[in-house]
């Protein structure tokens, strides 16, 4: 039976927590290669994260959404992707990023500030981060359709917080997708908080994935924190999303249940509104070692193999950063340069304010500020 026909509120999951193959589950195609490419990919998100959040702690950086936790559903479902397939990321997804081949230096630069971090190659088929939530829902069902209307073969695939299932973006563009049948993947990250906002207080649904049924296509609810599901669950919403089969409808809805261990953004105080005791019982579903377990019990992996692994995910990170931080800072006013193709009168009173204050205070005293 396909990943996709089983019930929404059956959750897909292939490993058990410790990371051992569930009895009588089927683990998808992967080859070896791959496997291990994910796991690296892994262990380089989340070295990634720890630095980045570092970082910032340190004055380095601006504002950062951390992703512990999340690996698995962003890198296993990167992985699960075509080449010609496109991305439309919120602001979480560095590790959907890294698999599609967006450089950590490059992402470094968009949180110290740089819109030139933003400013990405056509070719990575990944589209420009999304802070707002859910605006990017619409403009992925919009592209999908365009390509469905040139006759080409690519799926599209739009990653979201659970928190966005509580916008009109989001309901506005499954709507849509539903219609007109688009080739579209929709990945919600479920991880448990919009900000400090519970899953419980976002919805009376019973799950998010069951939203689909009312636009007239699949939903599905995967264990986000199991990177063969995620990775199983997505190819098969990708192939359908092209090929669909006489009684499919190309769109599907995910529902990656998972927990995000750090903060929302490094603005944001978790202990406020969560337990320690909750944020310890999902560590216990940890996607790495997960992974790791079975590899091992595969030969793919061994203590030389990891800790080999381990150096050169802290040497490409250490030179991400060393090359991001030697980038000459842009000057305060090329804020303004990419919010609209040509000024206009809000952009020009805006950009008159801000010299005032430069020639006024000096930048040494704004940035203090």
């Amino acid at each position: 039976m396909s990943l996709l026909q089983r019930d929404p509120g059956n959750r897909v999951q292939i490993l058990d927590e410790e990371g051992h193959v569930l009895q009588g589950a089927s683990v998808p195609e992967i080859d070896d290669d791959t496997l291990v490419g994910i796991y690296r990919k892994m262990r380089l998100a989340r070295h990634f994260d720890e630095r980045a959040v570092s970082l910032q702690r340190q004055g380095r950086m601006g504002t950062y959404p951390p992703l512990s936790g999340q690996e698995a559903a962003q890198v296993a479902s990167g992985y699960a992707l075509d080449e010609d397939d496109w991305v439309f990321p919120s602001y979480r997804e560095h590790g959907v990023g890294l698999v599609r081949g967006l450089s950590i230096k490059q992402t470094l630069l968009y949180w110290m500030g740089d819109e030139r971090g933003n400013a990405l190659d056509p070719d990575l088929h990944f589209f420009t981060v999304a802070v707002p939530i859910g605006t990017q829902i619409p403009h992925a069902t919009g592209a999908a359709w365009a390509s469905k209307l040139k006759g080409e073969d690519r799926a599209f695939i739009v990653y979201f917080g659970d928190g966005a299932t509580s916008e009109g973006d989001f309901h506005e563009g499954l709507n849509f997708a539903g219609v007109f049948d688009v080739p579209a993947v929709y990945f919600c990250n479920n991880n448990q908080w919009a900000i400090s906002v519970p899953r419980e207080h976002q919805t009376a649904s019973e799950t998010l994935a069951q939203k689909a049924d009312a636009y007239g296509f699949d939903g599905i609810q995967v264990d986000g924190m199991d990177p063969l599901a995620v990775y199983g669950v997505t190819r098969e919403a990708i192939k359908k999303a092209k090929n669909p089969g006489p009684n499919d409808r190309r769109p599907t809805l995910i529902e990656a249940v998972q927990y995000r261990f750090g903060a929302h953004t490094t603005a944001d105080d978790p202990s406020i509104y969560r337990s320690e005791d909750e944020v310890e019982e999902w560590k216990r579903r940890d996607p790495i070692p997960r992974l790791e377990t079975f590899l091992r019990e595969r030969g793919l992996l061994d203590d030389e193999r990891i800790d080999a692994i381990a150096d050169e995910v802290r040497e490409h990170v250490a030179d991400a950063i060393e090359a991001a931080e030697s980038e000459i800072r842009p000057a305060p006013e090329s804020m303004f340069e990419h919010v609209t193709g040509t000024p206009d009168w809000r952009r020009e009173e805006q950009e008159a304010y801000l010299r005032r204050l430069r020639e006024q205070y000096g930048d040494d005293t704004l940035l203090e500020d």
